[in-house]
Order: C-alpha cells, then sequence, then structure tokens
C-alpha cells in the first residue's frame, strides 16, 4: 500500500482590525484569541510603537518552561514573578510576560531592513497582566496575549512559523 506524504503548515493571523489572533493548520482553524496591538495603528517605522503589517515569521521562542508570569526585559528572565506588588513597585513598566514569540519580517523594505526592521524593532507576541483590556489597541507596537492563550500558541508555534498582519 502506497502512502501520500501531506504536508502539513500552520500559520498564524494576526487580524488589527478585529483584534484577533488565528492559528491555523492549512484552511483548519486550531485557535482563535483576543489580542492587543499597537496603540498608535499599524505601520513600520521604527519608534513608531505601531504595528507593523505583512508577511513575518517566528524568528525566535523564548521562555519555554518557565512559570506563568515570567518577567522579562531585554528577552531574558529576570527571576521575578509578576505578581501586584510587583506590578505596584514599577508602575508603568510595558510588562513582557511568560513567553516572548519573536517575530522578523519577511518582506525588503516592508517590514525588513533599515528602519522598517521588524527584528530590530523588538515587535514580540507576548503576555501582559491579567488586567489589560483585550480586543482594543494598547501595547507599544507588540501583539499582547493572555498568559494561558500565549502558552496554547507557543506550544504550537515553533521557529520559522509563518506570521500574517494584517491591517
Amino acid at each position: 500500500m502506497e502512502f501520500e506524504r501531506v504536508i502539513v503548515s500552520k500559520k498564524i493571523v494576526v487580524d488589527v482590525a478585529a483584534q484577533t489572533l488565528m492559528l491555523l493548520d492549512g484552511s483548519r482553524l486550531l485557535g482563535r484569541y483576543l489580542v492587543s496591538t499597537g496603540l498608535n495603528g499599524v505601520g513600520e517605522q521604527s519608534g513608531s510603537g505601531c504595528t507593523p503589517r505583512g508577511l513575518h515569521r517566528v524568528r525566535l521562542g523564548i521562555g519555554d518552561g518557565c512559570p506563568v508570569g515570567t518577567v522579562f526585559r531585554g528577552r531574558r528572565p529576570t527571576g521575578e514573578i509578576f505578581d501586584d506588588a510587583l506590578a505596584a513597585e514599577y508602575p508603568g513598566r510595558d510588562w513582557i510576560l511568560t513567553r516572548i514569540l519573536w517575530l522578523t519580517g519577511c518582506e525588503s523594505g516592508r517590514n525588513r531592513g533599515g528602519p522598517v526592521d521588524t527584528l530590530r524593532r523588538f515587535i514580540y507576541i507576548h503576555g501582559t497582566p491579567y488586567w489589560e483590556p483585550m480586543g482594543e489597541p494598547r501595547s507599544h507596537g507588540c501583539i499582547r496575549m493572555r498568559d494561558p492563550d500565549l502558552i496554547a500558541l507557543f506550544d504550537q508555534a515553533p521557529r520559522g512559523t509563518p506570521v500574517e498582519i494584517l491591517g
């Protein structure tokens, strides 16, 4: 008996207008999550605080095995676990929690290279405090998610996973 080899490809699609992230396996929906993208809207310029559009891929997944609420600075765990006391100690901090999917652009001149380079802008899909609203733009350009949703996504989106950001 001969078997046909089937290639299954997962892909992440972020819809900025709907403030949702979908994980797809071919045309099959594996997960749909509310997110929070850039408060300043969409755009690719460095320093804009906007969420970059277009085709990207996961460059690196950071935080595998770290406890929920792990605090990251400069893509490294600080040794802290997020809680209300830590939040009170550092008001206004842009919290990056639990896991990081670091994105890199795939379109030269649009989101790759020069002043529009997604990787150099440090654009991530990452966890955020429980009180941050989902479904409305509030980030500095990254894609924020609830910790349980992020862990589910992280475990299914290895390095190289395509990410399309629609805006």
